[in-house]
């Protein structure tokens, strides 16, 4: 039995890239498609030779196999179907979705069926404590929406849409010749099953209009900037049977002038005297529920870290409060009196190194490092 020069039947040369040997399959496909040649056997047989053809070269294995023997026997074809081609599921993906293709030139493009709706972007800003409580935000969005006047059928009032003669209201055409058989979207209804005759005025058939919502939206405790909410349906309406789309609410959450947020938690930092930290203070602290109490020590150093249990923010996920972190800053005066600056040297003779002890450690390590 004479072997088939796989090369010759694409029309392509034996160093062939792959891009070229799919546009010589596509261009050939179509040519000897049995759609344009119907009773044609000897088309019908050259599109099965085309078919086989590709099923081979397109395979790097194969392909090597079929280069060196001359032969697609023993080329790991795991069941040939009509023509010797494989048509299993390893070629049939394939095969979809070159004849996808092949088919958008017949019909003019693929059909997806209903409309859906396009989705919409608001940026909503909220303040520190309405990202930490949560807050109803009302928001005004410009989008599509079903027409009043033919209640989204896109239809004239008093009329309505008529059963698609292609498809008979089935929203999909099937083609079938010999061997091969493709269920489509039907191009002329766009797989709704029904056309317009006498569309409607104010949407010219569209179903769709434009207007202003105003819509409450409800932004849980817990966001923060980039924050994500949905809202299903509240997008652009879809065309005549498609749903429509969605809303996202993009969160962008403002400073506060005392706290700063580090995920859960919010940290404030509080300014005291140096003699509030060296003889012990009862503080008012601020909150986000308002002035909270805090006691400290005395002899509180600089940057001490006080937290208070579930002061802080909800967690998106669980609900639970993060902490409050209170950083203490201790305030060195810029400005004393006559009598201040004689307080002080007296405070300053009278401690000697032992009231520093931090200090008289450090000097210490730099005394030795230089001896």
């Amino acid at each position: 039995m004479e072997e088939k020069d796989y090369y010759k039947i694409l029309g392509v040369q034996r160093n062939a890239a792959d891009d070229e040997l799919k546009k010589a399959y596509r261009r050939l496909a179509q040519e000897y498609h049995p759609d344009k040649h119907k009773g044609e056997k000897a088309a019908e047989e050259k599109f099965k030779l085309i078919n086989e053809a590709y099923e081979v070269l397109k395979d790097p294995n194969k392909r090597a196999h079929y280069d060196r023997f001359g032969s697609a026997a023993g080329a790991g074809q795991r069941g040939p179907g009509a023509g010797g081609y494989s048509t299993e599921a390893g070629f049939g993906a394939d095969f979809q979705d070159l004849f996808g293709e092949v088919f958008s030139d017949f019909f003019g493009g693929r059909e997806r069926g209903p409309e859906r709706g396009a989705d919409l972007r608001y940026d909503l800003e909220v303040t520190f404590n309405e990202a930490a409580f949560g807050a109803e935000k009302s928001i005004t969005i410009p989008r599509t929406t079903s027409c009043a006047s033919c209640r989204g059928t896109g239809a004239k009032a008093g009329t309505a849409p008529k059963q698609c003669s292609a498809c008979k209201g089935r929203g999909q055409v099937r083609f079938q010749q010999g061997f091969l058989a493709v269920t489509r979207t039907c191009p002329q209804c766009r797989g709704t099953g029904s056309v317009i005759t006498d569309p409607c005025a104010q949407c010219s058939g569209t179903g769709k209009t434009r207007s202003t919502q105003t819509l409450t939206v409800k932004v849980p405790p817990g966001v923060d900037t980039d924050s994500r909410l949905r809202l299903v349906g509240e997008g652009d309406s879809g065309g005549p049977g498609g749903r429509p789309g969605d809303l996202y609410i993009i969160i962008t959450a403002l400073q506060h002038e005392l706290f700063k947020r580090d995920g859960n938690d919010i940290i404030c930092e509080v300014p005291i005297s140096f003699s509030q930290a060296a003889l012990g203070a009862e503080l008012d602290v601020p909150t986000l529920e308002g002035n909270s109490k805090l006691k400290i020590p005395a002899g509180t150093q600089p940057g001490k870290l006080y937290r208070m249990k579930n002061k802080g923010i909800a967690s998106l996920e669980t609900g639970r409060r993060g902490d409050e972190l209170i950083i203490i800053k201790v305030e060195v005066p810029s400005k004393l009196t006559k009598r201040q600056k004689e307080l002080l040297e007296e405070f300053a003779a009278e401690s000697g190194e032992d009231a520093m002890p931090i200090g008289k450690n450090f000097f210490s390590k730099v005394k030795d490092l230089f001896e």
